[in-house]
């Protein structure tokens, strides 16, 4: 084995978060960047695994990394800006923190601290919102592919209603965002994805093309939003008058499917919830920055109710934090206002296994069954005087976690490792030779 790691793990084995394996004291073998064994420690070593050299940490919980599939690449710092709503917060921040990803600098040094970042806040795979720019998308993929790690981005595609710096403009954008694709799509643990920002911001003839494009490369993603808030509704119909509703819009032009992530989903009409339920469309729950951005809250239950997938996500720079352990305490808050209960077991399968079923990588990613990456995280809740007193008194698994979930952040994370290499352990990042590789 090249790692043996001994500490209380967990995983989501199956589809639902009722499928949690919990041992107080188990034990995962990395092999190759891959799992090969989790289980009791006691079985184990009834089996004959030496785990003399193991690496210990009895007070600790592994399970696999966290999975993030909406966010913002290029707004670290925007993150924290005023929270005006949506529509003034894209032109007053977002849009001009966006223009300096034209410059390839900037954009590769962005890169490297927000794969860093990602990292300390215990997230392994993510799909990712570049830039309008090609530059800001070669970046994001370089620095990802540097640390191993499974990401998924794409150019933004906006040709209308946006200032200069950040509009493209077709046919060049979509000849762009192919030339990228074809360069980096499959590359190692790197996917493409389709990005019209909204639809508010794309011509018809820009969303038909991004459609065309997905439906000659069906194995890339596509990623926008939807029906974030009632005025954005308000305006993109205004926008594309001879749609019937926002989800028509991108269903016209074929950007819908189990492979397209639609952000936000707050105001959705019922025959919305039909089609896309019907289509097999995944909806991502962005908690964070619906609270923060004042934009409402997301029914859950609804579409559940009709089948619709869906993701839990930080929203990153909307979402004010990148660690989805905050973004669990937002979803849990958020569920509270419309008494849906959110446990912790819930929340912990859905920004592992249930994210990586959502974006179509259950077998990857997500959980240790034998075979999978080894994408990892070890949280101590030792490192918050906060939470190690309430996981002290916790009775259960589930009481601990709950604790973790309210109370924790990016603190607890005392490891993080993509396939099976620990990149970030208690504060220090093990990326030197990452920002090297891009100059």
């Amino acid at each position: 084995m090249d790692r043996i790691i001994r500490a209380r793990g967990l995983h989501f084995p199956g589809a639902t978060d009722d499928s949690m394996v919990f041992y107080k004291d188990a034990v995962l073998c990395v092999k190759d960047g891959k799992i090969v064994e989790f289980d009791q420690a006691e079985k184990l070593q009834a089996q004959g695994l030496d785990l003399s050299r193991c690496e210990h940490h009895p007070d600790q919980v592994l399970m696999p990394g966290f999975i993030d599939p909406h966010i913002h690449f290029p707004q670290l710092d925007v993150v924290a800006s005023y929270g005006t709503r949506l529509l003034e917060w894209l032109e007053t921040y977002t849009f001009p923190a966006e223009r300096r990803f034209s410059d390839q600098h900037f954009a590769e040094t962005a890169a490297d601290e927000f794969c860093n970042a990602l990292l300390a806040a215990g997230t392994t795979t993510a799909m990712a919102y570049a830039s309008s720019h090609p530059t800001s998308v070669e970046a994001l993929f370089q620095a990802a592919r540097a640390r191993s790690m499974r990401l998924l981005t794409g150019k933004v595609l906006m040709d209308q209603n946006a200032p200069d710096g950040v509009r493209d403009a077709m046919p060049e954008a979509i000849r762009e965002s192919e030339r990228l694709l074809e360069t980096w799509h499959g590359v190692d643990r790197l996917g493409y994805v389709i990005t019209p920002r909204f639809a508010g911001t794309s011509t018809p003839e820009q969303l038909e093309a991004a459609g065309e494009l997905f439906s000659r490369y069906p194995d890339t993603w596509v990623q926008t939003h939807l029906s974030e808030t009632v005025e954005e509704i308000a305006w993109t119909a205004e926008i594309h008058p001879h749609a019937k509703h926002y989800f028509d819009i991108y269903e016209r032009v074929g950007l819908i499917g189990p492979r397209a992530m639609m952000g936000h989903c707050i105001h959705l009409s019922d025959e919305e919830v039909n089609r896309m339920s019907e289509t097999g469309t995944a909806a991502v729950f962005c908690p964070s920055s619906n609270l923060f951005l004042g934009s409402g809250l997301m029914p859950l239950d609804r579409l559940e109710a009709a089948e619709i997938p869906v993701g839990l996500a930080s929203d990153v720079g909307g979402g004010p934090q990148m660690c989805l352990l905050h973004t669990m305490a937002d979803a849990y808050r958020v569920l509270q206002l419309q008494q849906r209960p959110l446990s912790a077991r819930e929340a912990f399968f859905r920004i592992t296994k249930g994210n990586a079923r959502v974006l179509q990588l259950e077998g990857e990613i997500g959980d240790f069954r034998t075979g999978s990456a080894a994408d990892f995280v070890l949280l101590d809740p030792t490192r918050s005087r906060e939470v190690e007193r309430r996981v002290a008194i916790s009775q259960t698994i589930d009481e601990a976690l709950f604790a973790m979930m309210i109370l924790g952040d990016a603190r607890l994370i005392l490891e993080t490792t993509v396939l099976g290499e620990p990149l970030y352990q208690a504060g220090a990042l093990k990326a030197s030779e990452f920002e090297a590789s891009n100059g």
